[in-house]
């Protein structure tokens, strides 16, 4: 749209030091067009090399490179460049590693293999928390909740009180097809109307005559069998 404000995307690196595996990564990045691979690393001190050539939003760091741990490098990242986030791919399940992770705030950490669902949930939370920060919009608790990924609880489903097999939406149907009528229907009627059973009219005429919106009225026919008439009150 003409005159609307275009976001800047977001500087990835991909430190990674199998080469196909970087190549995966990156594939999987191309689904979101926020994203922008601006380099890859394959080892330690190539990765510092690059992040300070190119200022990435987001670097996706692996753990066993040739030259040292991912986990090392956490720090001196940390203290070069504060703002550089940080979502750890790698096979390491080392509950250590995975602590010192945390400590230095990496914003994920998954393991490999990766799922491809999972990456691209980890990535849409990433990115959503990249345009909240980079947004305008007011501090305030709604932002925060939204910033922490916390989930709003889900509306209780507020209870019509009507009986188990009367839907209000039928309900109000069958209401409006009386009070269009100047004369009484019977459940036959009513269930044309409606392109509904007879049993299933009845059932609502039956309800709506107990809680006396409708009277019922006995109608005898030409040939004398009776007939349930609903009229509405």
């Amino acid at each position: 749209m003409e005159g609307a404000e275009k976001l800047n995307p977001i500087k990835v690196v991909i430190a990674e030091d199998d080469f196909r595996v970087a190549e995966i990564h990156e594939k999987f990045l191309e689904k979101f067009t926020e994203m922008d691979v601006v380099g890859r690393a394959l080892n330690g001190e190539q990765t510092l090399q690059l992040v300070a050539a190119t200022t990435p939003d987001l670097l996706i760091l692996d753990v066993y490179m040739p030259d040292m741990l991912g986990s090392d490098l956490l720090p001196i990242i940390r203290e070069r460049f504060p703002k550089v986030n940080i979502i750890m791919i790698t096979a390491a399940i080392d509950k250590s590693i995975l602590e010192k992770a945390l400590s230095y705030g990496v914003e994920n950490y998954l393991i490999k293999p990766v799922n491809r669902e999972r990456f691209d949930e980890v990535v849409g939370d990433y990115i959503k928390k990249h345009s909240l920060l980079t947004s305008k919009q007011e501090v305030d608790q709604n932002y925060i909740d939204l910033l922490f990924g916390h989930k709003k609880p889900k509306k209780v489903k507020k209870s019509t009180g009507l009986p188990k097999g009367i839907d209000e939406i039928t309900l109000g149907k069958v209401k409006n097809v009386l009070l269009n009528q100047n004369q009484g229907l019977s459940a036959e009627e009513v269930g044309k109307e409606l392109g509904v059973s007879r049993i299933t009219a009845r059932r609502y005429l039956e309800y709506l005559t107990s809680i006396r919106e409708t009277k019922a009225e006995v109608v005898y026919g030409t040939v004398g069998r009776p007939e349930r008439k609903y009229y509405p009150i």
